[in-house]
């Protein structure tokens, strides 16, 4: 049984302790407000960019004149999987459960014969795979120094892999990252961004669906122009969901922690009171033989 100098001491450092993750729970709540609001702006872009880009595509189809980010190299042998976690942890299950379904996409495709090259974006993912698939990175975007998110930083990673992809390196690109719903609830989610993929129900829903237009230059013209685009646009609203997703996750966390901190606190004082009154009670039997025997 503890003496009541531990006691008292484990008491102080659990209580530091619910002061940290206090505040960090604090610091978490302002920082996705503007996460969560970036994110949310950024859907109704993202939905109507990809629902005209569906809309070409379908109007183009397979054809050799396809731009060849739409139509692929033909082949589905090697594949580049972009995996976006955080630069930090406490923040839950949300670096885990991306790396999960990456690791489980990463498997299956070695399973059937597939060839897996990987890039991760952010420390904590990294880390994470790189002793199962660490002989698979080819490259590492570290956003550790980014304070804010800019669509600069999705072109960057953006030019890394379409710079790969001319160069023949891979056929299929997905990228893997956390879509916010709210801050109890990230989903780990997979997209494949290269080859473009058409969908079909967002440009059957989109405002202008049965529309016929004309367009200068022709669909290949155009989409040759706008696919590069749909990439860097598709990991620029990666990162905003994945930056949303960690607050939340690291919000709830650290609430979580507190709570447990303030359980352990309130366990260890009680603990610690029949610990003293046991003393207490030690010495008045003491006091009260000794004043008997004499």
């Amino acid at each position: 049984m503890p003496n009541l100098k531990d006691l008292k001491n484990r008491i102080a450092s659990v209580k530091s302790t619910r002061k940290i993750t206090k505040a960090m729970q604090m610091v978490a709540a302002a920082k996705l407000r503007r996460a969560q609001d970036a994110a949310e702006q950024s859907r109704p872009y993202t939905e109507r960019f990809n629902a005209v880009m569906g809309k070409l595509a379908a109007s183009v189809g397979d054809s050799d004149s396809a731009p060849r980010l739409l139509r692929g190299t033909g082949a589905d042998d090697v594949h580049l999987l972009v995996v976006m976690t955080a630069e930090r942890g406490l923040c839950g299950g949300f670096n885990a459960n991306i790396a999960k379904k990456a690791r489980a996409e990463a498997n299956e495709l070695l399973a059937k014969g597939k060839t897996v090259k990987i890039i991760t974006v952010g420390k904590k993912g990294r880390d994470s795979l790189k002793r199962d698939f660490g002989k698979h990175f080819v490259h590492h975007v570290d956003l550790s120094d980014v304070k804010h998110l800019s669509y600069s930083d999705a072109q960057a990673i953006a030019a890394e892999v379409l710079g790969r992809f001319d160069a023949g390196e891979f056929d299929v690109a997905k990228i893997f990252f956390s879509r916010f719903e709210n801050v109890v609830s990230q989903i780990p989610t997979m997209q494949q961004v290269i080859p473009f993929q058409v969908d079909e129900d967002a440009a059957a829903d989109a405002p202008e669906a049965g529309v016929v237009y004309d367009y200068e230059p022709d669909e290949e013209a155009i989409l040759a122009d706008l696919l590069p685009r749909g990439v860097a646009t598709a990991i620029f609203s990666a990162l905003l969901e994945n930056g949303a997703s960690e607050q939340g996750a690291r919000m709830s966390a650290m609430d979580n922690a507190t709570r447990n901190a303030g359980e352990m606190i309130d366990k260890l004082t009680i603990e610690y009171n029949r610990s003293r009154q046991a003393v207490i009670t030690n010495e008045l039997i003491e006091i009260i033989s000794g004043a008997e025997a004499l």
